[in-house]
C-alpha cells in the first residue's frame, strides 16, 4: 500500500513572494499577521537562505537546492527571509506564507 503524505500547513491568499537569487542578498518584505511558516522552494538554482528582522545571507547560511522538495520553515509576524546564491548559481526562491 503507498501512502500519501498530508500536509497540516494551507497556503494564505495571495501571500506568495519571488526573490531573484543572485550575488547580492536580497530580502522579501516582512511577513504579516496570522504567518507561522513559509514553504520554500528554488527553482532554477541553489542558494543559502537566512530569516529573521532584516537578515543578511551569506554563503554560509542554510543550503536550499534547485532539487530540494518545498521547505517549511517556522517564521514569526514582521520577520524576513533573505535569499543569495550558492556559487554562481541564479534562479528564483519561491516563498509561500503558510498557516495551520
Amino acid at each position: 500500500m503507498a501512502w500519501t503524505p498530508i500536509s497540516p500547513w494551507r497556503p494564505l491568499a495571495g501571500k506568495g513572494q519571488n526573490l531573484t537569487i543572485g550575488a547580492a542578498s536580497v530580502a522579501s518584505t516582512a511577513f504579516g499577521d496570522g504567518v507561522q511558516a513559509v514553504q520554500i522552494s528554488a527553482i532554477g538554482g541553489n542558494c543559502h537562505v537566512a530569516v529573521g528582522m532584516t537578515p543578511v545571507a551569506v554563503a554560509t547560511d542554510m543550503l536550499v537546492k534547485a532539487s530540494d522538495p518545498p521547505l517549511v520553515i517556522r517564521i514569526a509576524p514582521g520577520e524576513e527571509i533573505a535569499v543569495i546564491q550558492d556559487q554562481s548559481s541564479t534562479g528564483t526562491l519561491n516563498v509561500i506564507e503558510v498557516t495551520h
